[in-house]
């Protein structure tokens, strides 16, 4: 988690830091009195959270905000500020936060156990499944590709049984509504395997007399912590999960009920 924080008065600026670090020990954090230098900052290095004061000399907390929404769109802006009048005016940026001076850790813990745009949490695992939204793969936080399209919809439908071996046949009648397809199949598992190979990953499939799954413990993915009960899980999920597959609507219309719930 790489954090910034932005205030123009160097005792305010030190007492954030040191709260946001007291919230979050492991984040890495680096405090600016000088807006400008915030934005150079970032235009540099990634940032997931930024933590502004509103009323500033040089730049208004606002337009900074602006500003770097401009270089990163899923930035979360977290306002810190002694005036309430600028609510309506943070919320209108989508921001994440709005935080009244003093500013605690307790605060801080809150604001980044509920922000609009949850972090991934960094668990060492190499393979990383996103299903909220459209399905994607990443091995080292780069998406993967594979040589047939059809071997990236076998690899969701895997994921969305979440660890159990599935058989040739159910696979096929989900991918293809029929069982006729055993020789592409074949192409589609071969292709999933060599790939992995490539990425030297191929630990995260079990593999059985003509079964296939994936080893839950293996790889982090956004649907099994949702499952889990992982707060960053809770608040990624807006009512899409694998949206490029059709199959995947009876799993999002139960996440949508539990949401609801």
């Amino acid at each position: 988690m790489r954090i910034i924080a932005v205030d123009d008065e160097r005792i305010a600026l030190e007492r954030l830091m040191e709260s946001i670090e007291k919230a979050e020990p492991k984040a890495a954090v680096w405090g600016f009195r000088d807006p400008e230098e915030a934005l150079t900052y970032m235009k540099k290095e990634s940032c997931d959270i930024a933590f502004l004061d509103i009323r500033m000399k040089k730049i208004h907390g606002i337009r900074l905000a602006q500003e770097m929404k401009l270089i990163y769109p899923k930035i979360n802006i977290i306002f810190t500020t002694g005036y309430d009048e600028y609510y309506e005016d943070a919320f209108g940026l989508h921001a994440s936060g709005y935080l009244l001076k003093p500013v605690t850790p307790e605060k801080i813990r809150n604001e980044l156990e509920d922000l609009r745009h949850p972090l991934v949490p960094d668990t060492g695992k190499r393979v990383r499944f996103q299903t909220f939204g459209y399905f994607e793969m990443f091995v080292d936080e780069k998406p993967v590709s594979f040589y047939y399209d059809k071997t990236k919809e076998m690899v969701a439908y895997l994921v969305n049984r979440h660890g159990t071996l599935c058989t040739n046949n159910e696979i096929m009648t989900e991918l293809w509504q029929d069982d006729r397809h055993s020789s592409y199949l074949r192409h589609l598992k071969k292709d999933f395997m060599d790939t992995l190979k490539k990425l030297e990953c191929e630990d995260i499939v079990v593999q059985g007399r003509g079964k296939i799954g994936i080893l839950v413990e293996k790889v982090d993915c956004d649907y099994y912590d949702w499952k889990n009960g992982k707060i960053y899980a809770l608040n990624a999920y807006h009512g899409e999960y694998m949206a490029q597959y059709g199959w995947a609507e009876i799993t999002n219309g139960s996440l949508f009920m539990e949401k609801e719930k």
